[in-house]
C-alpha cells in the first residue's frame, strides 16, 4: 500500500562532463556578492578553483571565501559563515566540494538571519525556519551524500560533542547543482569508498521499512545493485567514468527524497553513527559501513521478510532448501563481504574508537529504528558487536 505523499524537489542538476559550462547562466540569475566555500587544498591542486573565479569574475560578482570546511563540517564553522553573509550582504552561497562542504552552505544559509541560537532552535528543538534564507548552488566534487540535490544539513558542535542533522524543506534545497563526474577522479581512495557506502547506507535506511509491495522498493533495489556494480569497478579503476559516473548519480539519486516516498524509514544505523563520528571524527560512511552488519544482524528478525527480500533480490541468494533466518543472515554476510572487497575498515577500534566510548556514544545516540525500537543498552550491545 502506498501511503499519501506529497513530492516536489526544485534542484536543476547539470550533470556531465561539460556541466560547469552552465554555472555563468545560473549566477546571473543571482545579485553581485557571492560567498564562495570548499574544503582544504584539492579544489586549487584540480585547477577547478581557478575555473569557477575566472567564471565569477566574468559575472561580476563580488567574491567572499570561506574555505577549510572539515569533513564533518563545526557549528563554529557555520557560525564563521554566518558573520561573512551578513557582514557582505552575500546574494548566494556558492559551495565547491562534497556533501560537507553543502551541509554546511545550507547550515549558514538558514543559520545566517536566524534569531536566537541556530544551533539550538534548528539542529535541537527542529523549529520552523522563520527568517530569510540565502540561496544556496553548489559544484560537487565527491559523491555519497546527495546534499546537492536535498534539504539535510549535518552538522558537528564540538563545544557539547554532538553530531546533528537536520532536513529543510525545498525551500533549503540548492537552486542548482553541477555534477561531473570528472571532478570525483582525484578523491583518495578512501574517501571514494566512504562515500560509496553512505550511498549505501541511504538506501538501506529507507529499503528496511515496511513489508509492502511498494514501488519504492523496486526503485531502492534497482539503484543498490547499480551502484554493487559500479563499485567493484570503481574500487579497481577509478578514472572509468562510466562507473563513477553510475556512482555519482545513484548517489544524488538515494536520497534526493524520491527513494523515500510513501515509506516508513528506520534511520537508527545514521543516529549510532553522528555519535560515533562526534567522538573520533571518523570519516561518515566508514563508520555507517562498521555499524551496519551488526545492527542489521540484531534487527532482521524483527523484519524477516524484507531481509529475505534483499537477499534474494539485491545479492541473488539462492533460497532452494533454506528458511527464512538462514537466506536473511545470508544477504547480510553478502553485505559484509562486499564491504571487505571496497577496502573498508569492519570494526570501530580502526576508526579511532576506545573501548570507554562506547556508553557515551549509546548515551548520546538518537532513540529510535525501523523494525524494533532500540534504547541505549541495544546500541551499546550493538557497538560492542562492532569494536
Amino acid at each position: 500500500m502506498l501511503f499519501d505523499f506529497e513530492y516536489h524537489n526544485p534542484t536543476k542538476i547539470y550533470f556531465g562532463k561539460t556541466a560547469l559550462s552552465n554555472l555563468e547562466s545560473e549566477l546571473n540569475g543571482f545579485g553581485k556578492n557571492v560567498l564562495l566555500m570548499y574544503g582544504k587544498n584539492s579544489v586549487k591542486k584540480t585547477g577547478l578553483y581557478d575555473e569557477i573565479v575566472q567564471i565569477l569574475d566574468k559575472c561580476g560578482k563580488k567574491v567572499v571565501e570561506l574555505a577549510g570546511i572539515n569533513s564533518n563540517p563545526r557549528y563554529s564553522q557555520v557560525l564563521q559563515g554566518c558573520k561573512l553573509v551578513r557582514d557582505n550582504d552575500v546574494d548566494l552561497i556558492l559551495a565547491v566540494g562534497g556533501g560537507s562542504v553543502v551541509d554546511c552552505a545550507k547550515a549558514i544559509s538558514v543559520s545566517a538571519y536566524a534569531h536566537g541560537d541556530p544551533w539550538q532552535r534548528y539542529w535541537i528543538d527542529y523549529e520552523d525556519v522563520d527568517n530569510k534564507i540565502v540561496p544556496v548552488g553548489s559544484v560537487l566534487t565527491m559523491a555519497g551524500t546527495a546534499s546537492e540535490m536535498n534539504g539535510g544539513s549535518v552538522i558537528t558542535n564540538e563545544d557539547q560533542v554532538i553530531k546533528n542533522g537536520r532536513v529543510y524543506g525545498p525551500e533549503v534545497y540548492p537552486k542548482f547543482s553541477i555534477l561531473n563526474p570528472e571532478y570525483t577522479f582525484t578523491v583518495p581512495q578512501h574517501q571514494m569508498v566512504s562515500g560509496v557506502f553512505d550511498i549505501f547506507s541511504h538506501l538501506l535506511e529507507q529499503y528496511f521499512s515496511g513489508d509492502d509491495d511498494n514501488v519504492t522498493d523496486y526503485l531502492i533495489e534497482g539503484v543498490l545493485k547499480a551502484l554493487i556494480s559500479s563499485a567493484k569497478v570503481a574500487v579497481k579503476n577509478p578514472l572509468d567514468y562510466q562507473a563513477r559516473s553510475n556512482i555519482m548519480w545513484c548517489a544524488t539519486l538515494g536520497l534526493n527524497t524520491i527513494t523515500g516516498l510513501s515509506k516508513e524509514q528506520d534511520w537508527e544505523v545514521h543516529m549510532i553513527e553522528h555519535q560515533l563520528g562526534a567522538y573520533t571524527d571518523c570519516p561518515h560512511g566508514l563508520g555507517l559501513a562498521v555499524i551496519s552488519v551488526p545492527y542489521y544482524k540484531y534487527i532482521c528478525k524483527y523484519g524477516l521478510d524484507k531481509f529475505v527480500r534483499f537477499a534474494t533480490n539485491v545479492w541473488g541468494i539462492c533460497a532452494d532448501g533454506k528458511d527464512k533466518n538462514q537466506i536473511a543472515l545470508e544477504g547480510i554476510d553478502a553485505l559484509a563481504d562486499f564491504i571487505k572487497e571496497m577496502g573498508i575498515p569492519t570494526t570501530l577500534r580502526e576508526l579511532g574508537a576506545t573501548k570507554e566510548m562506547l556508553p557515551l556514544i549509546a548515551k548520546s545516540s538518537v532513540k529510535g529504528g525501523g523494525y524494533k525500537f532500540m534504547d541505549e543498552n541495544d546500541i551499546l550491545f550493538v557497538l560492542e558487536q562492532c569494536f
